[in-house]
Formats: C-alpha cells, sequence, structure tokens
C-alpha cells in the first residue's frame, strides 16, 4: 500500500478508532493517489469537483477572483486537511472557487460516487463523512465570524496559532488577502507585537 494512502487511513482511524482493518482495506482500494506540482490547480472556478483531495503532503490555497480581477484567498489546506469547496462539492455543481498548490502537493482521492458508496455500504464512514463535513463548516463559520467579531490584529494572531508552520511556506500577499487588509497593516502590526 502507497504511504500517502496510509497517511489518510490512519486520519479516519483517528476520527473513527472502531473502525475494522477490512473495512479500511476495502476503503483503500477505492481511492488513488495524486501528485501536483507548485502552482498546478486541483480545482478550477466553473468545474465540478469529482473528487475530495486528502492532503497527504504539501500545501494548498483557496481563493476566488473578485469583480475587479483580484485574487482573495479564502483558505490554506496544509497536510491533513482537505481540498475542497465541500458545498459544490457535495451537490456536484460548479465551484466559485479555484484550489491551487503552494507546494508540490500529494492527493488521496475520493470521487463522489465512491463516497456515496461507501456512506450506503458503512454506518463507521457515513459518521467520518458527518465528521469531515463539521470540520469544514466549522472552518467557514470561524472564517465569517472572524471578519465580524475580531480586528485585524486578532485575526492574524488567530492565524499564527492555529497554523504555526504555515507562516514561512505562503506567501506575504496571499497572508494579506487571506486576513483582508494591507500589507502595511500586516507590517504594522507585526511591528506593534514585536515591541510588546
Amino acid at each position: 500500500m502507497q504511504p500517502e494512502i496510509e497517511i489518510y487511513l490512519e486520519s479516519i482511524k483517528a476520527f473513527c478508532p472502531a473502525i475494522t482493518s477490512d473495512e479500511l482495506l476495502k476503503f483503500s482500494e477505492t481511492v488513488s493517489v495524486q501528485e501536483m506540482n507548485k502552482k498546478d490547480f486541483f480545482l478550477e472556478a466553473g468545474k465540478v469537483q469529482k473528487s475530495i483531495g486528502f492532503i497527504a503532503k504539501g500545501l494548498v490555497r483557496s481563493f476566488f477572483i473578485d469583480r475587479n480581477g483580484d485574487e482573495i484567498t479564502v483558505g490554506f489546506y496544509p497536510e491533513g486537511e482537505y481540498a475542497t469547496h465541500y458545498p459544490a462539492f457535495v451537490i456536484q455543481q460548479p465551484s466559485k472557487y479555484y484550489i491551487q498548490c503552494l507546494e508540490p502537493t500529494t492527493f488521496v482521492n475520493l470521487t463522489y460516487e465512491d463516497m456515496q458508496w461507501r456512506y450506503k455500504e458503512s454506518v463507521i464512514f457515513e459518521r467520518y463523512g458527518r465528521y469531515v463535513a463539521e470540520a469544514v463548516l466549522h472552518q467557514q463559520q470561524a472564517r465569517i465570524e472572524s471578519f465580524i467579531f475580531q480586528t485585524a490584529e486578532e485575526r492574524y494572531l488567530d492565524f499564527i496559532k492555529r497554523y504555526p508552520t504555515l507562516f514561512n511556506r505562503i506567501s506575504l500577499s496571499h497572508l494579506c488577502s487571506f486576513l483582508g487588509i494591507e500589507r502595511q497593516t500586516l507590517t504594522r502590526i507585526r511591528q506593534k507585537i514585536a515591541h510588546r
């Protein structure tokens, strides 16, 4: 079995410790490994996402293009997370987002059809799917609420607390876009924090 698939199966086992080795083995037969280069697109706006991608190695960002033609970053997803525009994926509608590799990235992919089949075959996998959906919903809600209830500085502090190892793996322009601030504002925030 490929090591990337083993990483994926371990993540499932962490959520669902009652899952058997036989169930995991059967599940492993329905997934595939995909390697992509930096700047490659896992998903493009206007297209239907056919597979959900577990990131075994690498880093991706999700973004959309606004009316002015600017890229607005809405998420960063490192190892152990999923590359997906989940609401569009579950109803198989064209996505409004792009998912682009920021590093060479290895995905373990599960197609929509295989996912639905697994849900029907196994209560445990259906439960796991619910965990994934809840985690995606939590991330999206946290992002929305960060713009409603937090200052730019608080959003920045939350980001470095949540992703302490990502800071050196992403560009400042992508980070500023994600935080919804100008580069000068980020510089001021970082200087202010450094002088505390």
